[in-house]
């Protein structure tokens, strides 16, 4: 662990300083892999998602496997970092979120709109610019847990390979784990592996958001946190709405789909202004992972 545990901080250092890698980045090659293979794997079948996500997620997990038979030593750890930074996400997801935030101070809805496909899926068509701040601090409280919590997560309980399998099953349930006509039977495997992938990272989310800003944070996830419709994703957004005295939740759209899911919080609706605040918050707890990732070392 302990080898790990010094790879994983200084990886959370690595995104801290660099944020995603500009060219090249393995996650975006993987994802070209895992698209050529859906070209040859896809039917209309569970069983054909099965061989999908199994085949790629098992890949990462033997490359994860090799990487730390070869790195003996000081090296082990170097290799742990770059592995850790090329899986994180935090940094990058918070400079997209300040982004909103000063396009949204600007005025400009209509740059706003088009920038929202960088955090999250929702239909922008039409969105107003409380809407847009509601779905920008949504999408920073749900992802602090997939690109750096959850990431940490699994480094820590499973090294490199861990790391690495994580990154791909998430990638997986980002490409195909939507409920959809192409989808709904095919992405099953990926979205359920990624829902079992998250479940203790997004709940110790929900208690290191607590840890950093306190009660109210704890009334709302303990009372809301279960209302969302994805196992996991109300842990952090509720969590979220009661650290910022913010009020998340109400209708979203996705590709023509309206959902109405149950609002979290008892504060005011969000404004452009909270943006900024959940990022500062998900860095913090990003960070408060770290410290935790190292006190367990």
């Amino acid at each position: 662990m302990r080898g790990s545990a010094e790879g994983l901080v200084l990886g959370v250092a690595l995104d801290a300083l660099l944020g995603d890698p500009r060219r090249g980045h393995p996650v975006a090659g993987f994802g070209r892999l895992a698209a050529r293979f859906e070209r040859v794997v896809y039917r209309d079948s569970r069983a054909a998602g099965v061989v999908h996500a199994g085949v790629l997620v098992g890949g990462a997990v033997a490359s994860g496997v090799l990487l730390e038979r070869v790195a003996r030593g000081p090296l082990r750890i170097v290799v742990t970092a770059a592995a850790t930074w090329a899986v994180l996400g935090g940094t990058s997801l918070g400079r997209e979120g300040i982004a909103m935030e000063r396009i949204l101070e600007d005025g400009d809805l209509e740059a706003a709109r088009g920038r929202l496909s960088h955090l999250c899926a929702r239909d922008p068509k039409g969105l107003d610019e409380a809407a847009l701040a509601r779905a920008t601090v949504e999408s920073v409280a749900e992802n602090t847990s997939d690109a750096a919590i959850a990431p940490l997560v699994w480094g820590a309980v499973g090294g490199v390979p861990g790391l690495l399998a994580y990154r791909a099953v998430n990638t997986l349930d980002a490409m195909v784990g939507y409920r959809n006509p192409r989808y709904e039977r095919f992405g099953w495997a990926a979205a359920r592996l990624d829902d079992a992938a998250n479940w203790v990272p997004a709940r110790l989310t929900g208690m290191l958001v607590v840890l950093c800003s306190g009660r109210g944070a704890w009334r709302v996830l303990r009372r809301d946190g279960g209302n969302h419709p994805s196992p996991n994703a109300g842990r952090c957004e509720a969590a979220f709405a009661g650290a910022l005295g913010v009020r998340l939740g109400g209708t979203n759209s996705y590709g023509g789909a309206v959902e109405h899911r149950p609002e979290m919080g008892d504060g005011r609706a969000p404004e452009v202004r909270d943006i900024g605040r959940a990022v500062r918050l998900s860095a913090a707890v990003t960070f408060a992972a770290a410290a935790l990732v190292w006190g367990l070392r």
